[in-house]
């Protein structure tokens, strides 16, 4: 139970740690600001394929359970995706002015969408701790290291959207705590049921892929740097790729 909570307070510490290296930077110029998720995409393509969906299969007697699985968490990142417009309520900003500037509701849009895709890591990293073997750590070690970049991302939009910057490191404490929250619920139904986990394993890694696809890798390719963002993502991926590897 003991390397459960290591897991946790991981992938949470991360998460606030770069957030503090957040404010210590203050901002980051767009080309900086879309390598690094550029990096964060490849890291969370490798741990959503290579991490859980691929052990899902071969665990798995039938393949369509995970195939269900994937859907099935790429749909639920979806449905959060409906309660971004009432983000006033946490970030203390009115109301009007979310309805009156689609630059703000972009950038919360995009900060809302890595806060929701922390809940399914952790649900991942806690599945994948029932199996008690090199992947286990492979996931959670991949999750935490994309986890710092992540975190510095958050806060220099928050800021510039205007919220108070005490506000703005509460929001990323409770970020890093979704994912505490997440691992504890994959943890445990990963562990009541055998049969369950494979199915899991494909909900974390078809949410993680959503959240790459449709948040991550077009806000890289926004600002006119997607030569390095996508130079980026393949040096992610193949971190991953080798950490497991040496974790093996």
């Amino acid at each position: 139970m003991t390397y459960v909570w290591i897991s946790a307070a991981g992938l949470c510490g991360a998460t606030i740690i770069g957030s503090i290296l957040g404010f210590a930077i203050k901002e980051l110029p767009h080309k900086w600001n879309d390598t690094v998720l550029g990096y964060c995409a490849g890291i969370m393509l490798a741990a959503s394929t290579l991490g859980l969906i691929v052990p899902a299969f071969d665990q798995a007697d039938l393949w369509w359970p995970v195939a269900i699985g994937v859907m099935a968490g790429a749909y639920f990142l979806n449905v959060l995706d409906l309660v971004t417009p009432h983000l006033h309520h946490i970030t203390g900003l009115d109301a009007e002015t979310h309805r009156n500037n689609s630059t703000l509701n972009h950038i919360l849009l995009f900060v809302m969408a890595i806060a929701l895709h922390k809940l399914p890591e952790g649900i991942a990293a806690g599945v994948s701790m029932t199996d008690g073997d090199s992947t286990s750590w492979a996931v959670s070690f991949g999750i935490a290291l994309q986890n710092i970049p992540e975190g510095m991302v958050i806060i220099a939009p928050l800021l510039l959207a205007g919220v108070k910057p005490l506000r703005t490191f509460l929001i990323s404490i409770a970020i890093g705590l979704l994912e505490v929250i997440g691992v504890w619920i994959g943890f445990g139904l990963g562990s009541m049921s055998a049969t369950l986990l494979p199915m899991m394993l494909g909900f974390a890694g078809g949410a993680m892929l959503y959240v790459t696809s449709d948040e991550m890798i077009p806000e890289t390719h926004a600002h006119g740097f997607q030569k390095q963002a996508t130079y980026a993502l393949l040096l992610g991926f193949m971190t991953l790729l080798l950490l497991e590897r040496m974790l093996g």
